[in-house]
């Protein structure tokens, strides 16, 4: 029998409520803080679980410079037809638009940004579901 599990993508950063309230507000979700202040959930009611934790030292990623690594990266999905009110949302939220080398704008299926804190996320349009038949 296997152990149930899940899991969450955490992310480090200087400013962790900050951070968390970026991420709740681009993915309708909330934000929770346990016992320890230095560790914030994003929390969504359509599976969204997504963690950040402050981390003294933290250095944001450089990428797409080769010389840095990218550290982590998170697809925010969206529905076909809500790409250009997606990136709106995010750049309004404080998301800057990575260079590159493609435009980020257009009919483009997924389009890359840095969030607040520097890391690296793509809004992607996820797949149509197909018709079913009966």
């Amino acid at each position: 029998m296997t152990v149930g599990k899940t899991s969450v993508l955490v992310l480090d950063c200087a400013e962790p409520v900050e951070l968390a309230a970026f991420y709740a507000a681009l993915l309708g979700a909330e934000t929770r803080t346990g016992s320890d202040p230095d560790f914030v959930e994003v929390v969504g009611h359509t599976g969204v679980h997504l963690a950040v934790r402050r981390d003294h030292g933290y250095a944001p990623p450089s990428w797409p410079r080769p010389e840095d690594a990218q550290q982590a990266h998170l697809r925010v999905l969206v529905a076909p037809g809500d790409m250009d009110e997606a990136e709106r949302e995010a750049i309004g939220l404080g998301a800057r638009p990575v260079d590159t080398g493609d435009s980020n704008s257009g009919l483009r299926d997924a389009r890359v940004y840095t969030d607040p804190a520097g890391h690296s996320f793509t809004l992607a349009v996820y797949p149509a579901r197909p018709a079913t038949t009966a």
